[in-house]
């Protein structure tokens, strides 16, 4: 459907051991758009993440990826749309017994079976996308908390997604470094037209990195807008949000 976004979800309930986690969530990411999706921790965000990459099904409401409902998919039914869309998790989730290179290779594997020093050309060129060379034999375990972001990053490129989803890009690094992820994820933005969804609740990122941004609050989108109109917010709830105030949020759960 010509214009169709992106990424899609309506009424969007999700609810673990009787609790609701999320209550109606309604959002849109246009293509090539990166939306940073900002809230309390145990909110949702991840939750929220891992339905439009098939990791949970929700209880209600609808979710389309690339034009396709998947909001019943099977794993199955998954499998192929899983190359278009990548992910960040949060951590790096990098398999700690395989190198480097045979981390950003798995979605290759899978997904291309390239002749083998195809693949490894591949491999060396996404690792230097994000600023690493001459990894490829070592372990996760050497790496430093950055690099091994950045190892993730590159298997999430690997299989040249349409859309990116990241979880908490920058939890756990120190600032220089957070400011390295911010600029790859905006310099991926503008080299491959990706379609981003970034999770996230550190502020500085969020307003780098975002052209728009929805505050995820008990369970919906509370607010959404640019960088600077949530910067600019009077909402008493997101000023309290964006400033890391408690302030007037006695009694939210």
């Amino acid at each position: 459907m010509a214009g169709e976004p992106a990424l899609s979800v309506r009424g969007l309930d999700k609810a673990f051991g009787g609790r609701p986690v999320l209550a109606g969530v309604d959002l849109d990411v246009e293509r090539g758009q990166t939306v940073v999706v900002i809230g309390r921790s145990g909110g949702g965000k991840s939750v929220l993440l891992k339905h439009l990459v098939g990791l949970v099904r929700p209880d209600a409401g609808t979710v389309r990826v690339l034009g396709e409902d998947v909001t019943r998919y099977t794993s199955a039914q998954w499998t192929g749309l899983r190359g278009r869309v990548g992910m960040v998790f949060q951590g790096a989730a990098l398999f700690d017994s395989l190198t480097v290179g045979e981390n950003v290779a798995m979605g290759l594997r899978v997904r291309k079976r390239l002749p083998a020093d195809e693949e490894e050309a591949l491999v060396r060129d996404r690792l230097a996308q994000v600023g690493l060379t001459e990894v490829e034999s070592l372990k996760p375990a050497s790496l430093s908390g950055g690099m091994k972001k950045r190892v993730a990053l590159a298997r999430a490129i690997a299989t040249d997604p349409e859309v990116l989803l990241y979880d908490e890009p920058t939890t756990g690094l120190d600032p220089v470094m957070a400011d390295v992820i911010n600029r790859l994820i905006r310099e991926l933005q503008s080299r491959f037209g990706l379609t981003s969804v970034v999770v996230t609740h550190d502020m500085t990122s969020a307003y780098f990195v975002a052209d728009r941004i929805a505050y995820l609050h008990q369970g919906r989108i509370h607010a959404q807008g640019t960088p600077d109109e949530i910067r600019r917010s009077e909402d008493p709830i997101v000023r309290s949000f964006v400033e890391g105030r408690s302030q007037g949020l006695a009694g939210v759960r």
